[in-house]
């Protein structure tokens, strides 16, 4: 039986009341055109410090960017209180499109993508010569995580005084990627920092490297003096390092010429993201020699050219060791 009448007013409709009181949900969300442009300092447990003209303002982000994260290095927009004062709290409401992006998973079986940085436009890879000992294999993942995010690498020693360079120039010194040798005692003169700052004047550099190599030392070198982070020593009996830097943070270099971000000691890179088709991208001195690869070629089987052209002496064999170690890993996760 129909309930209403043809001719049914508004007066004769029923309308279910809101219990909370609340305005009605909709899906038209706000564009905020008027929302101050800003830069991600730091992320700490859901709080966000952005750097919004001159002034460090405390942010968190929207529900409306549902769980989409913004990270070091984001241009954001925020509106809200954008004074900076004590206790007060911005919202961020807008992630700019990024324009690189450095990734890494906990190893190559870890699935879970984890973004250190957006937007840097380099990527220093510290490494010491002794104390610990380098790990070529770590900076080799490096700089696939690197090429495949669309930043120019670079590559800085550490510790000269302990131990010489020669053995890791053999390996990288011929590869177009730039390098600057460092020792404590340069270190604290301040010449090794002036030969690092060089190569960041106007860019923005993410500073990667295992815990204890000495990064975070370099990176107080950089920087003024009250931006200054704490740093540790490497233990005497694992011969690996301390964490010291807990989170990613973005450090102005004097006279606004740059940024540094300080990220934490890493004890493994994992390149569960990366396609392995792109590894190859990080070793330009082997690239060349797979134009005489047969399709698809994994790289590492009998008709492979890349034997051929190393052992005619184009590139180090440890190098193809390492591409094929990297490819392995890669190729035992694809069939798990």
């Amino acid at each position: 039986m129909r309930r209403y009448g043809k001719h049914t007013d508004e007066d004769d409709i029923r309308s279910r009341p809101n219990r909370k009181g609340n305005r009605p949900r909709t899906n038209i969300r706000p564009k905020h055109e008027d929302a101050a442009e800003g830069m991600v300092l730091t992320v700490d447990r859901g709080r966000l410090t952005c750097l919004v003209e001159d002034r460090p303002v405390v942010a968190m982000k929207a529900r409306e960017l549902g769980r989409k994260a913004a990270v070091v290095g984001d241009r954001v927009a925020l509106v809200g209180d954008m004074s900076g004062k004590k206790d007060t709290l911005a919202r961020i409401v807008r992630i700019e499109e990024r324009s690189s992006v450095l990734r890494r998973t906990a190893d190559d079986d870890d699935p879970y993508e984890r973004v250190v940085v957006a937007n840097a436009d380099q990527l220093a890879i510290v490494t010491a010569l002794a104390d610990p000992e380098p790990r070529p294999r770590l900076i080799d993942r490096c700089l696939v995580a690197a090429y495949d995010g669309g930043l120019t690498p670079l590559l800085v020693m550490t510790k000269s005084d302990l131990a010489p360079p020669d053995k890791l120039l053999e390996l990288y010194g011929d590869l177009d990627i730039p390098y600057v040798v460092t020792s404590r005692e340069e270190l604290e003169s301040g010449g090794a920092a002036d030969r690092v700052r060089d190569h960041l004047r106007g860019k923005i550099t993410a500073f990667v490297g295992h815990s204890g190599v000495g990064k975070t030392t370099l990176v107080n070198a950089l920087v003024a003096k009250e931006r200054r982070r704490l740093t540790g020593h490497v233990n005497a009996v694992t011969g690996r390092g301390r964490h010291t830097t807990t989170s990613a943070l973005a450090l102005p270099l004097p006279d606004a010429d740059g940024w540094v971000v300080d990220t934490p000691g890493v004890r493994s890179f994992g390149l569960h993201h990366v396609d392995p088709s792109r590894v190859i991208h990080a070793f330009p001195d082997l690239e060349p020699g797979t134009e005489g690869c047969p399709r698809a070629c994994s790289h590492d089987e009998p008709d492979c050219a890349l034997d051929d052209w190393v052992a005619e002496g184009h590139a180090d064999p440890a190098r193809l060791y390492s591409l094929r170690r990297l490819l392995a890993t890669r190729e035992r996760r694809e069939g798990d």
